[in-house]
């Protein structure tokens, strides 16, 4: 039976860790747009890797469901890689609770139902859900643990009590993190691991519309005074993944990589202190 990995959303950082965790794997790249899909299956066709295709809406449990079990048709699923998102600056605050939030509490769900014993799973998350300030024990346990169909209705996440579509994205990405946590207890009963990586601003295509939009200049200076004074790559971010989807990560799960070029540290200890691009106060509730 062959092995499968997984790609919820094709794009680069996606790509990137399917080539690093797939020799001799089958890959499912699914894509909401089957263009992009297909491109991304073609570029690792060319590097002798087998892949398939199909479209997913990220914010359907129906599309989700779907695609589980055509990755299970496939063979085992060793790997699964959530990599699909909207952000701030594409979006609506509506838009991006139904794919950022609950759409990975669906893709944790339903490939938490499909995974191999000795599979492992990633959540593409954000520096963002770090920058959040602490919420409630109660509000961290109704992210984590609330039924996926219900989360939307919580009162945290309704229109007066977001400021702004950053807000909705930090408390979406803090989210996801979260939901890891609760669903590794999930997936460690069939044997298999999940965990979350928390990316800074990493060049893709989407990194290029945040930099070009309304918030463009507060993220070219997070470059400019994070540590690491640049950027990240996609393959920095698939050198974590590869150990957090294989053997060599055998006793981390539920956990979370904050991989950022230390701009968060400098967010709260250094000089992006106070300039960093924040929530709308004045809107906030």
């Amino acid at each position: 039976m062959s092995s499968v990995t997984v790609v919820i959303g094709a794009g680069s950082i996606g790509q990137a860790i399917a080539r690093r965790v797939s020799p001799g794997r089958h890959v499912l790249l699914a894509d909401l747009k089957q263009d992009n899909a297909d491109a991304a299956a073609a570029v690792l066709a060319d590097a002798g890797f087998d892949a398939t295709t199909a479209v997913v809406d990220a914010s359907s449990r129906e599309s989700v469901h779907a695609l589980a079990a055509q990755a299970a048709g496939l063979g085992e699923v060793i790997a699964v890689v959530h990599a699909a998102g909207v952000s701030a600056s594409q979006a609506s605050i509506e838009q991006i609770l139904r794919v950022d939030l609950y759409g990975t509490a669906v893709v944790l769900e339903e490939f938490g139902n499909v995974i191999a014993p000795g599979g492992a799973g990633v959540v593409i998350a954000s520096q963002s859900g770090h920058r959040l300030p602490a919420l409630t024990p109660e509000e961290d346990r109704q992210l984590a643990t609330a039924p996926a169909d219900e989360l939307l209705t919580l009162a945290m996440l309704q229109p007066e009590s977001l400021s702004d579509g950053l807000h909705a994205y930090q408390i979406s990405k803090r989210a996801n993190v979260l939901r890891v946590q609760a669903e590794a207890i999930h997936w460690g009963e069939r044997g298999a691991r999940v965990n979350a990586i928390s990316p800074g601003i990493i060049i893709t295509p989407l990194a290029r519309d945040e930099l070009a939009g309304a918030n463009g200049a507060g993220y070219r200076r997070m470059l400019e005074l994070a540590p690491a004074g640049r950027a990240g790559t996609p393959d920095e971010v698939a050198t974590v993944a590869e150990l957090l989807l294989t053997d060599r990560g055998a006793f981390i799960t539920g956990s979370d990589i904050l991989i950022d070029g230390g701009g968060t540290a400098s967010h709260f200890y250094g000089p992006l202190a106070g300039l960093a691009p924040t929530p709308k106060v004045e809107e906030q509730a």
